[in-house]
């Protein structure tokens, strides 16, 4: 990559900061650090068009955990820890919409339901069973119980009769916030490149060299916010997970309203306006989407087609208006990995599928590691 002299003095000399990734942990870190050093250099590198993982692709869910999730957290974790998470999901909701504001997010508090098919009576059960002790132990968190049980009025098929309901859960329209976001780092004057891979960097203990589409800089500096990527430069526990998704043409009369979950959060789903938007099936192909692959699979296809045809649209004619995938960044603990790594490099990382709702506090904890 050859450079002019002004290319080199305007964007490449000078660099105080600079941050790979301009998803939303990305842009919340250059945010605050402008916050707190007003007259540095901030740069983010971005490799895609935009955003390359999850931050543009998400399904826009305003979430902290549906009730089998969270249960399935106990398990792994402690009682202390799944408290942890989830009020580090909420604060982070909060911080969001503080920055960006609920009309420019479209936040809809249409709350969120957790569905269960019929013959899946385990979950059910246990889901019946815990509620009680999972609304105890985050009422102080929330100062009411988060879960309830709900006959389902939506007319889905071939799910059991009640659903539990958590009247804090929302959505949000995904491309309106990042476009927010970018606008706002670039109001800051905060660079941002796209279309910049990383392809190696030193810690050379008074600033880092960086190596960007061949071209190497120095920075003082050195942010990671690439998530799902995280294990390619920084050597974290991190997994890549795709995430496969579809969203419809628009349905007359759609009645169905707010965000859905079913098996342990394996799919979930979403009214967005008068289309559905549904995703997931991971869990059908651990290994094959443990990958950094952008590309849909039949397999996962399929099976989105027929939970549409068969328990969210059942008996109603829908077409297929797209199909996307994103890339999550998870690990065998939910807790996110914010560290440094050297003298001069950072990173936030394993957002765990939760990017919405701690992105903008990972993002914060990020910066303040400086």
């Amino acid at each position: 990559m050859q450079l002019s002299y002004w290319e080199i003095k305007n964007w490449f000399s000078n660099v105080d900061f600079t941050i790979v990734g301009s998803g939303i942990v990305g842009l919340h870190c250059a945010i605050e650090l402008r916050e707190r050093f007003p007259e540095s250099k901030i740069l983010i590198l971005e490799k895609g068009i935009l955003p390359q993982g999850a931050s543009t692709k998400n399904a826009g869910f305003a979430c902290f955990g549906s009730l089998s999730e969270l249960i399935d957290d106990l398990k792994t974790h402690s009682e202390e820890e799944v408290i942890q998470l989830v009020q580090k999901r909420w604060t982070g909701l909060q911080l969001l919409r503080k920055r960006l504001g609920d009309a420019v997010l479209d936040f809809k508090p249409y709350g969120g339901y957790e569905l269960f098919l019929q013959d899946d009576d385990a979950t059910y059960s246990e889901c019946l069973q815990k509620m009680p002790f999972l609304n105890e132990i985050l009422k102080p968190l929330f100062k009411a119980d988060v879960f309830s049980k709900e006959v389902d009025r939506f007319a889905f098929a071939n799910i059991k009769e009640y659903s539990f309901f958590n009247p804090f859960e929302a959505q949000i329209d995904t491309g309106n916030m990042m476009q927010a976001l970018l606008k706002e780092a670039t109001s800051k004057d905060i660079l941002i490149l796209n279309q910049a891979e990383v392809s190696s960097y030193t810690d050379k203990n008074d600033s880092v060299e960086l190596v960007v589409n061949d071209y190497s800089f120095n920075t003082k500096k050195l942010l990671f916010a690439t998530n799902g990527f995280a294990s390619q430069l920084t050597n974290n526990e991190v997994k890549p997970a795709r995430a496969q998704v579809l969203i419809t043409e628009p349905i007359a009369n759609l009645d169905i309203k707010g965000t859905f979950h079913l098996d342990k959060g394996y799919y979930y789903f979403r009214n967005f306006e008068d289309r559905i938007l549904l995703g997931g099936g991971r869990n059908l192909d651990f290994e094959g989407e443990t990958t950094t692959n952008l590309s849909q699979t039949e397999k996962i296809q399929n099976k989105l087609e027929d939970l549409l045809k068969n328990v969210i649209l059942p008996n109603q004619e829908f077409q297929i208006a797209h199909r996307w995938s994103g890339i999550m960044g998870i690990g065998a603990h939910k807790n996110p990995i914010v560290s440094q790594l050297s003298n001069n490099v950072y990173c936030g990382v394993r957002l765990g599928g939760m990017g919405v709702a701690i992105g903008s506090l990972i993002g914060k904890e990020l910066a303040d590691l400086v």
